[in-house]
């Protein structure tokens, strides 16, 4: 299921995402840092560790990928591509 609307708000640091079943899902820039799923960030946070990310990294892009969302962020990582699925999960 992919979301009805999607937006960014840097000055918030939430990313908007409006779901076909009604919901509404506000996410925070430095938690979607934190929760790249990446496979650089998913071994670390396997490992038992949290990346350490600053409060106010920013989505700087978002790029749609069909199945998911790629984001770019204000510290210069890029690597995730967050599929649909995975942002509802985070609600």
């Amino acid at each position: 299921m992919s979301p009805l609307a999607l937006g960014n708000s840097r000055s918030q640091r939430q990313l908007r995402l409006s779901w076909p079943d009604g919901r509404e899902q506000l996410l925070d820039h430095a938690e979607l840092r934190r929760q790249c799923p990446c496979s650089q960030c998913r071994a670390f946070r396997l490992r038992g560790m949290t990346p350490m990310v600053d409060s106010r990294v920013r989505v700087v892009e978002v790029v749609t990928q069909g199945y998911g969302v790629q984001l770019v962020f204000s510290d210069g990582h890029e690597r995730g591509i967050y599929p649909w699925a995975y942002l509802l999960s985070l609600a």
